[in-house]
């Protein structure tokens, strides 16, 4: 049996769910995961702070499976965390109010440039297509603003893997304990 198909079975992994003998994520994957576990984190926040205010039962019903989807793709997400390069639980985390603030804004931005892009590959019109590239420069601008307010405020680690991947857990533990 090669290395690379013997993998090893996991605490919380079944089956055809095994980390591989490196017995870490590659750098890539954990920066997806880092990506995909603040995304739902925060939208699972949201979910959870606005599903009282839904007066259609069959859309809060719809909030409802989406808080449990989310809470559960987060759950599993984590389990990964222990795997990511070089990573320790010792780091002090800085997530306040204001901090999730510019978190959301900078999530809107991120959105933007990437429905900028694709719809950009779906224009077929040449003046419509000059105004969608002319809007994505604009939100890759306005993605910078907030990304660099971030940084420089400590909201962002961008170059400390271990304190933003530990942020990512500190917060997604938060919003899956959240009450709503």
């Amino acid at each position: 049996m090669s290395n690379e198909s013997r993998g090893y079975h996991e605490e919380g992994l079944s089956g055809d769910q095994q980390i591989s003998d490196h017995r870490h994520l590659a750098w890539h994957e954990t920066m997806e995961l880092h990506e995909l576990t603040a995304f739902q984190a925060s939208a699972l926040i949201k979910l959870k702070k606005s599903v009282r205010k839904v007066k259609d039962p069959q859309l809060q019903s719809l909030y409802i499976y989406s808080i449990q989807l989310l809470e559960q793709n987060l759950r599993e997400l984590l389990l990964f965390y222990s795997y990511a390069p070089s990573v320790s639980n010792d780091h002090h985390c800085h997530r306040g109010i204001t901090a999730s603030q510019a978190g959301d804004l900078l999530g809107l931005a991120k959105t933007s440039v990437r429905t900028y892009a694709a719809a950009i590959t779906e224009t077929a019109t040449p003046i419509l297509r000059r105004v969608l590239t002319k809007q994505l420069h604009a939100a890759v601008e306005w993605h910078g603003k907030i990304f660099y307010y971030m940084l420089q405020h400590g909201y962002y680690p961008a170059y400390n893997l271990e304190m933003l991947l530990r942020n990512d857990q500190v917060n997604a533990q938060r919003a899956i304990a959240m009450r709503y």
